[in-house]
């Protein structure tokens, strides 16, 4: 096994080794083809799944570590860009600290949505991102991990009631989902009042990040659409611990 700051060469990938990126870098969603899953920051961690007999031409499969999130990475784009590390662990906060936090969230969401930026499938470091990379990311810049997904993040947080035009149990930085009654397949952050933060592609009217209601009044398209697929809301009351979800 390689010793602890080991850059990342290809002789050195083992089944079980972790290593920490000092480049972002894509995860893809399969073993060929430029579909992107998510993307990793610089100073993530993953595991390597595969042994280098396993593992398809070009590609490994890993699991990044902050969120149990399993996706492909290319070879040529992290031999050299990561070093040898120690396991993950967590962090541990608990309501009352998350809840301190939460401004910091909410002014990371703000900036990310004045720069320049458009929907992203699979987007999480930015400017260019997807509606759950837009949540995790948020999050994460204060050091809160959620899972990647919205619809594991719907599973991951406490419910809290809410239907369009009704947000009165709503805290800022709450997340608010969408879709359909079977499936999450969308998600984002309130501000305050029913109106939040997203990102949405553009066949719905708008592509990157903007800003809608909850309430009949805002007649934008995008609202209107979401405000349609209203699923429900949650709080985030707990760090991620890094284990796989469905």
């Amino acid at each position: 096994m390689p010793t602890l700051g080991t850059p990342l060469a290809p002789e050195l990938l083992q089944a079980g080794s972790v290593w920490q990126l000092t480049r972002s870098v894509n995860g893809y969603a399969r073993a060929a083809g430029d579909g992107l899953a998510t993307q990793a920051a610089a100073g993530r961690r993953f595991r390597v799944l595969d042994s280098p007999e396993q593992a398809h031409p070009g590609r490994l499969r890993v699991v990044l570590l902050e969120d149990g999130y399993p996706c492909w990475m290319a070879l040529t784009e992290i031999v050299g860009q990561a070093r040898s590390s120690a396991p993950w662990r967590p962090t541990l906060l608990d309501e009352k600290a998350i809840v301190h936090r939460l401004p910091a969230v909410l002014s990371w969401v703000t900036a990310a949505a004045a720069r320049p930026n458009v929907y992203l499938w699979g987007g999480t470091v930015g400017p260019d991102l997807d509606c759950s990379g837009l949540v995790q990311t948020a999050f994460a810049s204060a050091g809160i991990w959620l899972p990647r997904d919205a619809y594991q993040q719907e599973r991951f947080c406490m419910p809290v009631a809410v239907r369009p035009g009704d947000d009165r149990l709503l805290r800022p930085g709450d997340l608010l989902f969408f879709g359909t009654p079977q499936r999450c397949t969308h998600v984002g952050i309130h501000r305050g009042g029913g109106h939040y933060w997203h990102s949405s592609g553009q066949q719905h009217g708008r592509n990157g990040i903007g800003s809608d209601c909850i309430h009949p009044r805002d007649q934008h398209p995008v609202a209107c659409h979401y405000r349609a697929e209203l699923r429900g809301a949650g709080r985030v009351h707990r760090c991620h611990d890094g284990t796989s979800l469905p």
